[in-house]
């Protein structure tokens, strides 16, 4: 499962983009979008980050996937299809004339922070960081 490793980075890149004026702030959220074509399987990505994520940023750090679409787009006929898997002609009028687009990627989009501030509890969001 490889899921693991990519979990491993994006801890990695979550810890990395942390700010160290805010080292004692408790990250409450992490958002990642995933595309569709990306390889990764949200459910695993959930189950390994469920298993990792509390030794390394604390308990109950909640994960939100959003799955991100790809559309295959024919310049033959300028269709623009929805895709799930990799497709090699146009869905609709089967030219091999086609373009990928978007789906693929694998992004750290957002890390949700939660600061004690006189007593009080503010959440912060620092800047989305793109894995690689």
């Amino acid at each position: 499962m490889h899921e693991v490793s990519l979990v491993e980075h994006l801890l990695d890149g979550v810890e990395r983009e942390l700010p160290s004026e805010l080292a004692g702030a408790r990250v409450a959220r992490v958002v990642i979008h995933v595309g569709v074509l990306s390889g990764a399987h949200p459910e695993a990505l959930r189950f390994a980050f469920d298993l990792l994520a509390p030794e390394r940023l604390g308990e109950g750090v909640r994960l939100e996937i959003v799955e991100v679409p790809a559309v295959c787009r024919c310049h033959a006929c300028g269709a623009a299809s929805p895709i799930t898997e990799p497709v090699f002609v146009c869905p609709g009028c089967g030219s091999p004339d086609i373009r990928t687009e978007g789906g693929s990627d694998l992004i750290l989009q957002e890390i949700e922070l939660e600061v004690e501030e006189g007593g009080s509890r503010d959440t912060t969001t620092p800047p989305a960081y793109d894995s690689p």
